[in-house]
């Protein structure tokens, strides 16, 4: 089975410019990001309240705890939120989001119920095809977020953690490798 393709960064403006024309751009772009700063996969994304992501205040927390239920292994994890994020997640809120219900889904289809995976996959699968991406898929920005991890000099363990996985050559996998990066590696010496 063909891995996700990792996006390069000119792609991946080139997908939210693409987003940016959207109807729903605001929450199509907040998906995106999850994904790409966060490495969510699209259950854990589609599963998310508004009580997982703010605090009693209606602030951004520091981190997301994505309850057992919400991810494939079946295991709590914590996301934690950069800053690059927290941006994000504070521009999706002052879009209009309605933040009194705690319980609400966190991204809302147009029918304003919550995404199923499914319906989410299908949603990353239409914004690379328009824009232009083939081979993305929505497990990309996940491939994307442990790549740049690992090329960043993170150690392996921690990368893992962050992931979710319960292996380490489940996290190697991932780490998308090119002549550039390995080019880079030798010039270290």
């Amino acid at each position: 089975m063909k891995q996700a393709k990792v996006l390069s960064e000119a792609e991946l403006k080139r997908v939210l410019s693409v987003i940016a024309n959207q109807r729903h751009a605001a929450r199509n772009r907040m998906a995106v990001m999850l994904s790409f700063y966060a490495g969510m996969r699209v259950g854990e994304i589609a599963h998310l309240k508004l009580g997982d992501v703010l605090d009693g205040d209606g602030r951004v927390k520091d981190q997301i705890t994505l309850l057992a239920h919400y991810t494939k292994t079946a295991e709590a994890r914590a996301v934690f939120v950069s800053g690059k994020l927290r941006r994000e997640l504070e521009r999706y809120m002052l879009s209009g989001v309605p933040t009194t219900d705690r319980a609400a889904p966190f991204l809302v289809t147009q029918k304003a119920t919550a995404f199923s995976a499914n319906t989410l996959c299908q949603l990353f699968g239409q914004i690379y095809t328009l824009a232009g991406i083939d081979g993305a898929s929505s497990h990309s920005g996940r491939r994307w977020f442990i790549t740049q991890l690992a090329h960043s000099g993170v150690s392996a363990k921690v990368i893992m953690t962050l992931a979710g996985h319960r292996h380490l050559s489940t996290t190697q996998r991932y780490i998308e490798v090119n002549d550039q990066m390995m080019k880079a590696a030798v010039e270290v010496l």
